[in-house]
């Protein structure tokens, strides 16, 4: 009598199991995307063919005018944009991406400060934008001393999309396989030189998408800026740190709060511009993404 081996199970558990429920999961899914894209060329067309009109030289030479929609351009609002957007960067990308290499790679978990650190990153990341901007006024632009400038208003857009900064960076540097810092490590390479020469560019392309992100949702920031002097009639562009100075979102409003339809064409205009600096800031995240990735 010959004993019958059992039979060794292969594969997973649930294969062949029937999920019914998956194809409703998919087809709900799917028509989320489909609805979300047909909104997003909708909005687009609308607002491309409104202010196709004024889609012309005059919207970025032209300064800002009260009575002549004919003439009135958005230059004050553009230029300033880029300036608050160029400062912004400045000033948070260097310390979200320090704070990011100091909570990942040097930061003990076990320490009672550090725990805080996380804590508050996470939950700074859900907090309204005009909280910021209260916050801007009564520490920076009056506690300091800075006034409702230029600095003021990029500083208070820094502490705005750090905490996107800081969460993005980690996530990028912790996908760096732990196998490459051990093997610089194990040639002798200090942590330091580690951290610069491996784990930092491998972690570019993650650190440069979560940072174009966290810049988009400032460009189209307004709340904070109202509070922050961003006023709506500017004539002229932003020659230092304390000028006055408008921003697109700001410029915007103003011409759609206005009764005369050419204001509107013009709100128009201006927001297929924003869209422009919108998509050109993606695009260089996408460059560097393709240029510095690795695969492992």
């Amino acid at each position: 009598m010959t004993a019958t081996l059992p039979r060794r199970r292969t594969g997973s558990p649930l294969r062949g199991r029937s999920r019914p429920l998956e194809p409703v999961f998919r087809g709900l899914l799917l028509a989320s995307l489909v609805i979300a894209v047909i909104f997003l060329v909708v909005l687009l067309s609308y607002v491309l063919i409104e202010g196709w009109g004024r889609l012309d030289s005059r919207l970025w030479e032209n300064f800002p005018s009260k009575l002549y929609p004919e003439r009135a351009g958005a230059q004050s609002a553009i230029v300033g944009t880029l300036y608050v957007i160029g400062l912004t960067a400045v000033f948070c990308v260097p310390v979200g991406v320090m704070t990011a290499i100091y909570l990942e790679e040097y930061a003990d978990g076990e320490r009672w400060y550090n725990r805080m650190i996380e804590l508050n990153v996470q939950n700074l990341a859900g907090v309204p934008s005009i909280v910021y901007g209260i916050l801007g006024l009564g520490i920076i632009a009056r506690g300091l001393g800075v006034g409702r400038t230029l600095l003021a208003a990029a500083l208070t857009l820094s502490l705005l999309v750090l905490p996107v900064v800081i969460i993005s960076a980690r996530e990028a540097i912790r996908a760096v396989p732990g196998s490459i810092r051990q093997a610089s490590l194990a040639l002798g390479a200090t942590l330091w030189q580690t951290i610069a020469r491996q784990v930092l560019p491998a972690a570019v392309p993650g650190i440069a998408t979560g940072t174009i992100l966290a810049l988009s949702r400032a460009i189209g920031e307004a709340a904070p800026l109202l509070l922050l002097g961003a006023v709506t009639h500017i004539t002229f562009n932003p020659e230092s740190l304390t000028d006055a100075y408008t921003v697109l979102p700001i410029q915007i409003f103003n011409w759609i709060k206005q009764p005369e339809a050419e204001f509107h064409v013009l709100a128009s205009a201006a927001i297929v511009i924003l869209l422009f600096i919108l998509l050109a800031m993606n695009s260089v995240a996408i460059w560097l993404r393709n240029r510095y990735q690795r695969r492992w």
